[in-house]
This record gives structure tokens, C-alpha cells and sequence, in this order.
């Protein structure tokens, strides 16, 4: 495949939500940031090697090649996005452009020796989770802070913006993946949250807690 018939392939699984559910054109479209018309001539492109399934005014979803292509895509991204910050101390919110071009590195050796140099991580430093060789990994159950009833308390696990505007507010304010988060009341007029992490009392708005994934305690 070529960089841009790599591109597609992943933004098509990250819109499908990895559940390899049908993606319209202009959705791929508006993901990607660029015409329909472009899309519609790529995802024929796709259908051609046997990438996708397209079908006119309903969408695409991808092949098991294509999926199985998207997963090694994924796993090669967030595999440089551990490396970028435990190896080379890259902050959380610098890595992901890094990432987007080593990515398409072709050597399979290569990324097999740097999975098994940084010992196999199962998840990447925003929280997602890092697909095994054979495009296997473990879900985890988890949801958005502000879905949690008050009372709850839970494991901040992941992020659902990771744009370096977002990344570096939590660094801000010192809320980082593996922080105890506890729900202690929630505003009826906007949704706001006062919350208890570590121990430290904060009060964040809605679309912060809109972003932020827990594990939740049984």
C-alpha cells in the first residue's frame, strides 16, 4: 500500500470504532479533511486490492486483509508512541505526528524487535489499547467520567481527545492515566463536576469530563 492508501485504511477502522461497521464517504471524508470526490476514487482504489467493501450510497467497510491491515498500522503507531515517551521522554501530547509518519515503517522485524524491547506493552500512553502481532488485544470496560453516578470511584484509563490542547490541560492540572478519580457531586445546570483525584479536590466543567475514560471499581 501507499502512505496515503495506509491513511485510509486506519482512519476508516478509527471511524468504524474498530467494530468494522459501515463508514460513509463523507464521513471518511470529513475525517480525513478532504473532498468526497477524493474518497469515492480511493475507496475504489481499496476495493480493487481487495482492502474494502464499497458499495454506492452506502458506505465502506473493510476486508479481514483490510482490517488485519489496519490493526498492523494501529499497533505500529502506538508501539512508537511508548517508545517516543519511555525512551526518549517525549511528553503524551508531542508524540502523535511523530508517530503518524513512523508508522509506516514496512519492516515487520523492526517493530517485532521494538515490541519486545519495550516488553510488550498493552496499551499506549493515552490509554489505548496495542494490538499483539497477530492483531489481538484486550478491550477494556470502561467509561466516560461524565456517565458516572456521584459516589462512584474509578481508574482514569485513557483519553478521548488526544489533541495537544487537551493533554496539556490535564498535564496542567495534574491528572494523569492510573489517577484514582472519585465523583463527588455533579451540577444539574451545566453538567459540571466537583471531583476528588488523589485525594485533591478539583472542579472541572463537562467537556472535560466528557474526555476522560474510567475504569470503574466493582
Amino acid at each position: 500500500m501507499t502512505l496515503s492508501e495506509e491513511d485510509y485504511i486506519k482512519a476508516i477502522y478509527h471511524l468504524g470504532k474498530g467494530e468494522n461497521t459501515t463508514v460513509t464517504t463523507n464521513a471518511i471524508a470529513k475525517g480525513m479533511d478532504t473532498k468526497p470526490s477524493s474518497v469515492t476514487d480511493m475507496v475504489k482504489k481499496l476495493s480493487d486490492k481487495g482492502l474494502v467493501n464499497y458499495k454506492k450510497y452506502q458506505g465502506v467497510t473493510l476486508t479481514a486483509l483490510g482490517e488485519n491491515s489496519a490493526l498492523s498500522i494501529v499497533r505500529k503507531h502506538r508501539l512508537w508512541e511508548v517508545f517516543l515517551v519511555d525512551k526518549l521522554n517525549f511528553s503524551w501530547d508531542e508524540v502523535h505526528e511523530v508517530a503518524e509518519q513512523l508508522e509506516h515503517i514496512k519492516s515487520e522485524k523492526m517493530i517485532d524487535h521494538l515490541d519486545a524491547y519495550l516488553g510488550f506493552p498493552k496499551i499506549d500512553p493515552h490509554g489505548d489499547p496495542i494490538p499483539s502481532k497477530d492483531g489481538e488485544f484486550k478491550k477494556s470496560i470502561k467509561k466516560l467520567l461524565n456517565e458516572a453516578s456521584m459516589g462512584v470511584e474509578g481508574i482514569c484509563v485513557g483519553v478521548k481527545d488526544s489533541s495537544v490542547a487537551f493533554l496539556k490541560f490535564l498535564d496542567k492540572n495534574k491528572i494523569a492515566l492510573g489517577d484514582t478519580v472519585t465523583v463527588i457531586d455533579k451540577e444539574e445546570f451545566d453538567g459540571s463536576l466537583h471531583i476528588k483525584i488523589n485525594g485533591r479536590n478539583m472542579h472541572i466543567s463537562n467537556q472535560i469530563a466528557s474526555n476522560l475514560y474510567l475504569q470503574i471499581s466493582e
